[in-house]
């Protein structure tokens, strides 16, 4: 979500970045060409992956219905869906009838998404600007809860310095995941976001944020700020609360500013806007 996280379009991170530029209208999904340059190159966006998955569903769609579902409702309703087979909520009353972008935001990509080295105050205003509060924002972040970083997003926190934020045990464990202070970008080294339900979405992360095993700067920063702490706390105290929070959170930005009507298209190949 922050910075470089979870697997690809089928997830939240994907769903939350989308929403953050102009709107969720799978933006992300074109592939530089005719003018259009990928969102994919964007630094914002390294280690995001696994589009094909995204393809082999509009394809399928296409055989049944053709022009019909977009490819941004694909987005939201896999990020719903992918939540629930997780371990997270069934999120309810999610909307379709979003159309899809003609055009790449690449070029404004950093300016919208918030990096995993920015400070508190400021993923708190982005947040805000589309209509989430401090609450929302902890229970977004929640979603590090699963997957992996690469390495690169981890190493300014172990070198050449050690963050003093960081369990002494979980900075010895980074730095075996992580032993190079400049790693291969090419190369698949990475650390779990959480060690102990590595693939359920659930409140552990909240937990390793008060034993200080933050993976990210900006998990870690959720325990320093007041306006944030009480909801961590009472998130890894309540698994309930913390899910319907993140339900509550996901359908406010699965509906933020989305293209209708005879705005955008509906592309048959998610890759490439529709040649007339």
């Amino acid at each position: 979500m922050v910075g470089s996280r979870l697997v690809s379009c089928g997830d939240v991170r994907t769903e939350l970045e989308r929403s953050y530029v102009m709107s969720c209208d799978a933006s992300l999904l074109l592939e530089t060409s005719n003018g259009i340059i990928s969102e994919k190159t964007a630094k914002r966006n390294f280690g995001m992956r696994n589009f094909k998955y995204v393809d082999v569903i509009k394809e399928a769609l296409e055989r049944e219905c053709p022009m019909t579902v977009s490819c941004a409702d694909i987005i939201a309703l896999s990020a719903r869906d992918g939540v629930s087979l997780l371990g997270g909520p069934s999120i309810d009353g999610m909307k379709t009838g979003r159309r899809d972008s003609k055009e790449s935001y690449s070029s404004v990509i950093d300016d919208f998404i918030p990096n995993h080295n920015d400070t508190m105050t400021l993923v708190l205003a982005q947040f805000q600007n589309v209509g989430i509060d401090a609450e929302g924002t902890v229970a977004l972040l929640g979603a590090h809860s699963v997957g992996r970083v690469h390495c690169v997003n981890i190493v300014n926190r172990l070198y050449p310095d050690t963050d003093p934020t960081l369990d002494p045990d979980y900075a010895t464990y980074l730095k075996g995941r992580c032993p190079n202070p400049q790693p291969d970008q090419k190369e698949v080294e990475y650390a779990r976001n959480d060690r102990e339900t590595p693939m359920v979405i659930d409140n552990m992360y909240y937990k390793n944020l008060l034993s200080h095993k933050g993976l990210l700067l900006i998990d870690q920063q959720l325990t320093s700020d007041t306006s944030t702490y009480p909801f961590v706390e009472k998130m890894a105290s309540d698994n309930g609360y913390f899910h319907d929070a993140i339900s509550k959170a996901l359908l406010l930005l699965s509906e933020n500013n989305p293209l209708t009507g005879d705005e955008g298209e509906i592309r048959r190949d998610c890759r490439y806007i529709n040649q007339e």
